[in-house]
Order: structure tokens, then C-alpha cells, then sequence
């Protein structure tokens, strides 16, 4: 295949911003709030050695990927959307693997649950099930209250982005890459864009009808996370028909593919090599 970079692939209603290297099995590389495919560029280079066509994109919304305004463009309908558009603007016919970290990790379980014919195997970082998300006890309640806060148009976007994004620097903690993160969002419309996210699928995605994921499964988890409790993660092995496996990272943050890459992509190879 050609040389390995990023370039624009106009997928429906968007343009998305793409990086693949690599050639043999597809791999789709899925970030979250508040990153952009930059998440991967420890991870990527080691799969794409291990004899992989690797495939990042700037979600909808972030880094140079378009930003349609309204909450509307942000369904997990239309990222799905996205994800299986660019597979075939792409020509990946075959069945992928994916690997998703934080919202990403969301879209790589409703991926497999809705297009189980499309993945091969999934790696969710960080974030479980969704239903085990909402049903999670009380620890996770109160280290996601502020999703519930930033469901409130205009107020939270002022809380995160006054004083030089004191708020979301706050809220990122341990990121290595804040400053970026921080540019990336203070971008006009960008910030609202990232929290729409959320807006868009708060009910829908932890509260909808989804069937027993029918996907290889390899659910990771750290032990430092500030955002997500254990046992949202542990307990989607009752959402599986498939196999699954959890693996628990001690003393690592929640930015894992920042934090530990040659960890997640050891375990990543290994996933992708039994399944």
C-alpha cells in the first residue's frame, strides 16, 4: 500500500481526517474526549511492525476531522455511520479488529453489537459495556456525575474553558498531552462539539435495547482512572456471546495508549492472534 500518512476521506455528510501505514489484517483505532488520532502514535507504529494495516481516524468532531454543528450530528447512528463509510471509501472489505479508548471504547462496543459482521475482534479501553456503564454502582456514579454536568449547553463549556481551560486541564489530569488537547479545543466550536458527545447519546447508548455482543472481546482497565470504576468493566463478561477477557493494569492513568503502548499493544497482538 502507499506510504504511511494522514489524509481527508469524505465519508456522507463529512469529511474525516485519516492516518493508515501498514499492510495485512485492518485494524481501526478509535480515540476519545478530548483527544484526536495523536492518541495512538506509540501504539500504531508497533502494530503496523507486527504486520498490520492500521487505521486511525479523527472522530467526528475532533482534531482535523469536521465538526457539524448541532447535537444531532453526534448520534452514535451517524459515528457508526462514519466508521463503516471510511472502511469502504477505504476498500477494507474484510472483517476488522478495533481498538477504542474512551469514547472510543463505547463506539468499538456498539460497532460490534450493531455490525458484528464487520469486526473481527475488540479491545474497549477503559470504558465497559454500555448498560454496565449505567447500571455501575456508586463509584462510578460519583466519578461520572460530571456527565450529567455537561449536559447543560453553554454552562459547561464555560466551566471547562474559563481561565485558559482551567476546568478541563483540571478534569484531564495525568494527560500527557493536555496543552494539545487544550489547543485542539479552543478551536471555535470545538469544545461544544467534543461535549455533544455526550448530549447526543447519554440516553440512548447506556439506556437502548442492545443484543449480547457476538464479538471476541478484550475489555482493559487501569488501575488509576479517574473517570471509570472497575466493575463497569468486569462485569460486561454477562453482555458477552463471545469470548471474552478482562485484563486490569495496575498504577497506570486512564490515558493508557499514552501511558502504557507497549502494554496495550502487546495485549492487543495477542488478542488479535486468537482471534
Amino acid at each position: 500500500m502507499a506510504e504511511a500518512g494522514t489524509r481527508k476521506i469524505v465519508v456522507g455528510e463529512v469529511t474525516l481526517n485519516v492516518w493508515r501505514g501498514g499492510e495485512g489484517p485492518a485494524v481501526l483505532l478509535l480515540h476519545g474526549f478530548p483527544d484526536s488520532l495523536a492518541l495512538w502514535r506509540y501504539v500504531a507504529p508497533r502494530l503496523v511492525a507486527a504486520g498490520h494495516d492500521v487505521i486511525a481516524p479523527d472522530l467526528r468532531g475532533y482534531g482535523e476531522s469536521d465538526a457539524p454543528a448541532g447535537r444531532r450530528h453526534y448520534t452514535m447512528d451517524r459515528i457508526l455511520g462514519d466508521l463503516v463509510g471510511l472502511l469502504g471509501a477505504l476498500g477494507v472489505e474484510e472483517k476488522v479488529h478495533v481498538v477504542g479508548h474512551d469514547w472510543g471504547a463505547a463506539v468499538a462496543w456498539c460497532l460490534a453489537m450493531a455490525h458484528p459482521a464487520r469486526v473481527r475482534s475488540s479491545v474497549p479501553i477503559s470504558v465497559g459495556h454500555p448498560r454496565e456503564y449505567a447500571l455501575a454502582g456508586l463509584e462510578q456514579r460519583r466519578m461520572g456525575a460530571y456527565t450529567i454536568y455537561w449536559q447543560l449547553p453553554a454552562i459547561a463549556e464555560s466551566a471547562l474553558s474559563r481561565n485558559d481551560f482551567a476546568g478541563l486541564r483540571r478534569w484531564s489530569r495525568h494527560h500527557p498531552d493536555v496543552e494539545a488537547c487544550v489547543r485542539d479545543m479552543a478551536r471555535p466550536g470545538r469544545l461544544t462539539a467534543g461535549l455533544n458527545w455526550y448530549r447526543a447519546n447519554f440516553a440512548s447508548v447506556m439506556f437502548g435495547s442492545w443484543p449480547p455482543c457476538r464479538v471476541p472481546t478484550l475489555g482493559i482497565w487501569s488501575s488509576e482512572d479517574h473517570c471509570l470504576a472497575e466493575d463497569q468493566m468486569v462485569k460486561s463478561a454477562r453482555r458477552m456471546a463471545a469470548p471474552w477477557r478482562y485484563e486490569r493494569i495496575e498504577g497506570a492513568t486512564h490515558w493508557l495508549p499514552l501511558d502504557q503502548p507497549q502494554r496495550i499493544s502487546d495485549l492487543a497482538l495477542e488478542w488479535f492472534e486468537r482471534n
